[in-house]
């Protein structure tokens, strides 16, 4: 298997960018989610589930530096987004740095209906749903025509069956017994309204999720936490390891 894709997505729920090469952390790919979008009025890490708005924007880090994109208004540097974002919105909302504290997130019970939701809180640092899942990977074996960013992966390989990774390890990168960045695979990751929400390009479709829910219930792609930091490129390697290698 080889890297074909990588991306990070700076804001949660915000469009991201695709990079030729990544920095991996103990918290995945540097940058990747490291910023979130308050909602000031609940508490809660706003997301494309309550605002499906969120997703025409984008983000991207430059010389260090965020820059968000929204549409109309342009580029909005960090000191200026949260109040752009509100004015956007409709509401008001806070642009906030991931610290030492998880965020609250919401996801709605019925897919087709958001009538009910039910919330949790997530890990500290990056804004991840999930402490097993700081990075995701998913093949093109898996995804078919499905568009990448419906499901917001952060990286794309050749091949498919990395469901079989569950619960060992991959090396991404190096030349076979050092360097690159190591993995340890946790979980199948378990797809919900998000995937269905519009974006540039993209349509609403409640159908993807439906098929999903029948031919992989419910699971596309892996998350998992790094065990080793190192640098990734597309085209490098990924070598599938038992635990005890």
């Amino acid at each position: 298997m080889q890297v074909t894709q990588l991306w990070r997505y700076p804001v949660k729920s915000i469009g991201g960018e695709q990079l030729e090469s990544a920095s991996i952390d103990e918290l995945g790919i540097v940058g990747d989610r490291g910023w979130g979008v308050f909602d000031v009025a609940t508490g809660t890490v706003l997301t494309a589930r309550r605002s499906p708005q969120l997703l025409f924007a984008s983000a991207r880090i430059e010389d260090g530096e965020l820059i968000i994109t929204l549409p109309e208004t342009g580029d909005v540097d960090e000191r200026s987004a949260s109040a752009a974002l509100s004015r956007w919105l409709g509401q008001e909302v806070q642009l906030r740095k991931a610290g030492d504290e998880g965020g609250t997130y919401e996801v709605p019970i019925d897919f087709e209906n958001d009538a009910n939701w039910v919330s949790w809180t997530g890990p500290e640092g990056a804004w991840h749903d999930s402490k097993l899942s700081r990075l995701s990977l998913v093949s093109t074996g898996s995804l078919g025509d499905w568009d990448i960013r419906r499901f917001r992966t952060n990286i794309v390989v050749d091949g498919s069956g990395e469901d079989d990774f569950v619960g060992d390890h991959v090396r991404l990168g190096g030349d076979g017994v050092d360097g690159g960045a190591e993995l340890a695979v946790c979980k199948q990751i378990d797809r919900c309204v998000m995937v269905t929400r519009p974006q540039p390009g993209l349509d609403r479709d409640i159908e993807l999720l439906k098929q999903i829910n029948a031919e992989r219930d419910t699971f596309l792609s892996i998350g998992a936490i790094v065990t080793r930091p190192g640098e990734v490129r597309v085209g490098d390697s990924v070598e599938h390891l038992s635990v005890d290698h």
